[in-house]
């Protein structure tokens, strides 16, 4: 890698990058002390992550400390493709599980209530991951991920799976994803234990 001299930006990876608090550091292609990066100079629509490769513009705070300014992404137009491929399947599955739940509901295999609470906590969990990008963004409060969790366990997952593509956001962070999907498993295999098993549906 080289640094991008035509324009005056710099080349380098992303070494290090603390997803929670909004911030990391870039190792520069040239060589050097690694330059700290703040999420508010990276480009909105897509998350940073360890090892992606960026140009930036150089800066020095009030302590002449390095700090990275307009960060932009290399190979950011296919990422983006990438991103957006898979957020028609994760339509398509969360259509699918409401799909699955309204014919269990005309075989009176599932109450109207547990239907409700599925699209209720898939609508929150939509609301949730847009304001924790958001959040992300700007350097404010964050939802903490055990909340994110929950209401993946509790019958959100259908919503969260749609919003981790839309907003491209805790799609890569492990071991988020790792515990995203157990949360769907558990979901999936409580739902199947309440059709098979429950003794009379709810009202």
């Amino acid at each position: 890698m080289t640094s991008d001299d035509t324009v005056g930006r710099r080349q380098g990876v992303l070494a290090e990058w603390n997803d929670d608090r909004g911030f990391g550091f870039i190792e520069p292609a040239a060589g050097g002390s690694r330059v700290f990066a703040h999420v508010s100079v990276f480009p909105r629509g897509r998350r940073p992550v360890t090892g992606c490769e960026v140009t930036y513009a150089e800066l020095r705070d009030e302590r002449n400390r390095a700090r990275a300014s307009e960060v932009r992404y290399l190979g950011a137009e296919s990422a983006r493709r990438v991103g957006f491929s898979k957020l028609p399947l994760a339509i398509a599955i969360a259509l699918l599980f409401f799909i699955l739940l309204v014919g269990l509901l005309m075989l009176d295999a599932l109450p109207v209530t547990l239907l409700a609470a599925y699209g209720l906590f898939s609508g929150v969990a939509l609301l949730m991951y847009g304001a924790d990008k958001t959040a992300a963004e700007q350097g404010r409060w964050r939802t903490p991920e055990s909340t994110l969790h929950t209401i993946a366990l509790i019958g959100g997952w259908p919503g969260a799976l749609v919003a981790r593509m839309v907003f491209r956001h805790k799609t890569t962070k492990q071991p988020f994803r790792t515990i995203f999907w157990f949360t769907v498993v558990a979901n999936c295999v409580a739902l199947a234990w309440f059709v098979l098993e429950a003794p009379l549906p709810l009202p």
